[in-house]
């Protein structure tokens, strides 16, 4: 995975690094990644494709809902692979496995997003239009991602792990989300993590949310 810089992420990163409300802080960070493979990122590939199909190899479900379905299918695999990838990427030190991972990706639509968006960012919101004026931050925000990964031709989806293994919670945490824009044509994904932080129980809690890019070590070939 290649990370990529954009200036209208990294103008609403700028915005979103810290938006102190006194006892509470909305945090939030906007990272774009290209589905090419450094070395590190093909061993990997292999290893989580060679995870689902030992998984389904073992399975016997036949319920329509259950991973094993959901992973007969290379698309689908080949999808959850990126996201995977993405995971690992935003968090190298966490080993993440594919067929749990599943487990926690939810596919989403625009609508949903948004509606999760106003509510939980709503203070944020007015922040951001009495920082800016103009459009809201929900329009600023729709139009970054339309640049970067054209919103029309994008798959939503949320990641919600079990509060003792979600790499992205962090100390204080009141409520957090974390979606990932991914468009298959592009071969182009977008992570968007944002949360709550109690200033009252999370004083000296560590470092931003964004992952520093790491230069060259990204570059590779596409899957």
């Amino acid at each position: 995975m290649k990370f990529l810089e954009y200036t209208p992420l990294d103008r609403l990163n700028d915005f979103l690094s810290r938006v102190n409300f006194g006892e509470r802080t909305i945090k939030g960070c906007l990272e774009a990644y290209s589905c090419k493979h450094t070395g590190t990122d093909k061993k990997l590939s292999l290893s989580l494709e060679h995870e689902i199909l030992d998984y389904l190899g073992k399975s016997s479900d036949t319920d329509s809902s259950s991973p094993a379905e959901y992973l007969l299918s290379r698309s689908s695999r080949k999808t959850l692979i990126y996201l995977v990838l993405t995971l690992y990427h935003l968090y190298p030190d966490y080993d993440f496995s594919l067929v749990k991972a599943h487990q926690f990706f939810t596919e989403e639509s625009w609508d949903s997003f948004k509606l999760i968006f106003e509510t939980y960012m709503l203070e944020a919101s007015k922040e951001w239009i009495e920082a800016n004026g103009g459009n809201s931050l929900l329009e600023a925000l729709y139009k970054a991602l339309d640049e970067v990964v054209r919103l029309s031709e994008c798959e939503i989806y949320s990641y919600n792990p079990d509060c003792d293994v979600d790499p992205f919670l962090e100390k204080g945490s009141i409520w957090s989300f974390n979606f990932f824009f991914y468009n298959r044509k592009l071969k182009r994904v977008v992570s968007f993590r944002f949360c709550c932080i109690s200033n009252l129980t999370a004083d000296g809690f560590l470092g931003d949310l964004c992952y520093e890019d790491d230069g060259e070590i990204f570059d590779g070939m596409d899957m």
